[in-house]
């Protein structure tokens, strides 16, 4: 039997551990993928540190990582899609059920399995993948860019043109320039939002953020915070306000200054109730408060091909590369944001 490495969280005892296993098996409509690259993200530190409880696990451990690239290693019986031994490939952070017709274009399934929670995921060296979750990939685009994808940049692109509808023009402001913030600045801007607005407690993320595209980047805790949106919007107020922190206090500051039929995109995911304590002038303005989760199926190969026609550069969204038997390491330093990454990249 062959063994690999990879990093599995045990749900019955709550630890993270990089241990040995046996190398998984295609079945069929499946094949296994030879991983060369697999982000952090902070729903990974969520899952390890109980703040993320699996929906749908069916077993006591599970393989963490949802974002994941590499190449076709093994075919599984019974492929519908032709694909090819040596295929250099991303993967879909989540897969349906597959036990129901719920399942349409731009209506995720109820019941939406993600990976490294519900099944296995991709911080291992080999990781088996449904046929239907696989995007072939350019030779041009890295395994580390191709790998943060189908999460950190497709969960605000489709938060972007698709949740909200932003449009050229339209003013945008972000709260939380992490992981998927940054990349929400950065395709705010590439559709022409303007100004894009980022907001964050921390200076080092207020820089990165004017480096990603950012026309204005403000502390929430300034006394003029409002003044200031109000005069980099013209006096309107914001169309848009994406709150990527998953903060009920951000969610609060972020409706305030909305302005006529503005809308408050949750990106961020938190288990805290969501509370809006704004009276009559949300009626008034016609304020809307609309949930996101995730990217839909069509975020990743748009996105793929963007970046293979230059129209989005991902290499500086890529902080640190780490290797695999130092994933509690990765976990750690996002967990409490040493060196402020914006994704990790886990290395077999």
């Amino acid at each position: 039997m062959d063994i690999m490495l990879a990093g599995r969280f045990h749900l019955d005892s709550g630890k993270f551990v990089v241990e040995e296993v046996p190398v998984p098996v295609p079945g069929p409509g499946e094949v296994l993928v030879e991983v060369k690259a697999a982000g952090v993200c902070l729903s990974d530190v969520h899952l390890i540190d109980g703040s993320l409880v699996p929906l749908f696990a069916t077993s006591d451990a599970v393989t963490v990582g949802h974002e994941v690239s590499g190449v076709i290693h093994t075919l599984g019986p019974d492929l519908k899609r032709g694909l090819a031994v040596g295929t250099r490939v991303t993967l879909e952070a989540g897969k349906t059920c597959g036990r129901c017709a719920g399942c349409v274009r731009r209506r995720p399934c109820t019941q939406m399995l993600t990976a490294g929670i519900d099944y296995d995921g991709g911080w291992a060296q080999y990781t088996v993948a449904r046929e239907d979750t696989l995007i072939p990939i350019p030779d041009s685009l890295p395994f580390d860019q191709a790998a943060i994808i189908p999460d950190a940049v497709s969960t605000p692109y489709a938060a972007i043109v698709a949740t909200a509808g932003v449009r050229p023009a339209q003013s945008v402001g972000v709260w939380g320039v992490g992981g998927v913030g940054a990349h929400n600045v950065r395709l705010a801007r590439m559709v022409g939002a303007a100004p894009v607005i980022a907001v964050d407690p921390l200076s080092s993320a207020r820089e990165r953020a004017l480096a990603f595209g950012a026309d204005l980047a403000l502390d929430p805790a300034a006394p003029d915070f409002a003044d200031q949106v109000r005069a980099a919007t013209g006096g309107q107020g914001l169309d848009h306000a994406f709150d990527c922190a998953g903060v009920p206090a951000v969610r609060e500051q972020a409706a305030s200054v909305l302005g006529l039929n503005g809308s408050l995109i949750l990106v961020g995911i938190t288990p805290h109730p969501l509370t809006i304590s704004e009276g009559l002038t949300f009626n008034y303005l016609s304020k809307q408060v609309r949930g996101h989760y995730g990217g839909f199926p069509e975020s990743v190969s748009e996105l793929v091909l963007l970046t293979a026609a230059g129209r989005l550069d991902l290499a500086p969204s890529i902080t640190d590369h780490i290797p695999l038997a130092d994933a509690a390491d990765a976990v750690n330093r996002l967990e409490n944001k040493i060196g402020d990454p914006i994704r990790l990249i886990l290395v077999p």
